[in-house]
Protein backbone atom coordinates (compact mmCIF):
# COMPACT_ATOMS: atom_id res chain seq x y z
CA UNK A 1 0.00 0.00 0.00
CA UNK A 2 2.49 2.49 0.71
CA UNK A 3 4.67 1.62 -2.75
CA UNK A 4 1.66 2.79 -4.62
CA UNK A 5 1.04 5.66 -2.18
CA UNK A 6 4.31 6.79 -3.25
CA UNK A 7 4.31 6.00 -6.56
CA UNK A 8 1.17 7.84 -7.05
CA UNK A 9 2.48 10.82 -5.51
CA UNK A 10 5.78 10.72 -7.67
CA UNK A 11 3.62 10.76 -10.81
CA UNK A 12 1.91 13.52 -9.34
CA UNK A 13 4.81 15.64 -8.53
CA UNK A 14 5.67 14.98 -12.34
CA UNK A 15 2.48 16.23 -13.71
CA UNK A 16 2.45 19.08 -12.19
CA UNK A 17 6.44 19.57 -12.90
CA UNK A 18 5.92 19.15 -16.27
CA UNK A 19 2.95 21.75 -16.58
CA UNK A 20 4.72 24.32 -14.39
CA UNK A 21 7.14 24.06 -17.02
CA UNK A 22 4.92 24.72 -19.56
CA UNK A 23 3.44 27.54 -18.12
CA UNK A 24 7.14 28.80 -18.25
CA UNK A 25 7.85 28.24 -21.56
CA UNK A 26 4.01 29.78 -22.80
CA UNK A 27 4.75 33.22 -20.60
CA UNK A 28 8.44 33.45 -22.58
CA UNK A 29 6.93 33.16 -25.75
CA UNK A 30 4.24 35.28 -24.65
CA UNK A 31 7.18 37.41 -24.25
CA UNK A 32 9.16 36.86 -26.89
CA UNK A 33 5.78 37.21 -29.67
CA UNK A 34 4.25 40.36 -27.87
CA UNK A 35 7.87 42.16 -28.29
CA UNK A 36 8.32 40.64 -32.04
CA UNK A 37 4.96 43.00 -32.63
CA UNK A 38 6.11 45.83 -31.15
CA UNK A 39 8.85 46.44 -32.90
CA UNK A 40 7.31 45.74 -36.51
CA UNK A 41 4.18 47.44 -35.87
CA UNK A 42 6.17 50.70 -34.20
CA UNK A 43 6.03 50.09 -30.63
CA UNK A 44 2.53 51.03 -30.53
CA UNK A 45 -0.26 49.35 -28.17
CA UNK A 46 -3.04 50.00 -30.31
CA UNK A 47 -6.30 47.94 -30.62
CA UNK A 48 -4.43 46.60 -33.75
CA UNK A 49 -1.31 44.90 -32.58
CA UNK A 50 -3.62 43.23 -29.72
CA UNK A 51 -5.81 41.86 -32.54
CA UNK A 52 -2.75 40.71 -34.23
CA UNK A 53 -0.95 39.22 -31.39
CA UNK A 54 -4.11 37.31 -30.53
CA UNK A 55 -4.19 36.25 -34.49
CA UNK A 56 -0.29 35.21 -33.88
CA UNK A 57 -0.97 33.20 -31.05
CA UNK A 58 -3.46 31.31 -31.42
CA UNK A 59 -2.10 30.59 -35.34
CA UNK A 60 1.11 28.78 -33.67
CA UNK A 61 -0.85 26.93 -30.87
CA UNK A 62 -2.69 25.92 -33.37
CA UNK A 63 0.03 24.40 -35.29
CA UNK A 64 1.50 23.37 -32.35
CA UNK A 65 -1.02 21.06 -31.47
CA UNK A 66 -1.72 19.61 -34.74
CA UNK A 67 1.97 19.12 -35.19
CA UNK A 68 2.13 17.17 -31.87
CA UNK A 69 -1.37 15.47 -32.73
CA UNK A 70 0.59 14.00 -36.13
CA UNK A 71 3.64 13.31 -34.05
CA UNK A 72 1.78 10.90 -31.80
CA UNK A 73 -0.30 9.42 -34.53
CA UNK A 74 2.90 8.29 -36.06
CA UNK A 75 4.20 6.84 -32.89
CA UNK A 76 1.40 4.90 -32.55
CA UNK A 77 -0.08 6.68 -29.24
CA UNK A 78 -3.39 8.56 -29.32
CA UNK A 79 -3.08 12.48 -29.10
CA UNK A 80 -6.02 14.07 -26.90
CA UNK A 81 -7.07 16.60 -29.36
CA UNK A 82 -8.38 13.14 -31.58
CA UNK A 83 -10.52 12.08 -28.65
CA UNK A 84 -11.74 14.92 -28.15
CA UNK A 85 -12.73 16.19 -31.75
CA UNK A 86 -13.98 13.02 -31.97
CA UNK A 87 -16.39 13.02 -29.36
Amino acid sequence: MAKQTTRMVLQSMIALSSAALGLVAALAWNDAIKETIKRLLGGDESLASKYTYAILATFIAVLVVVSLARLAARLGGEAAISREAEG
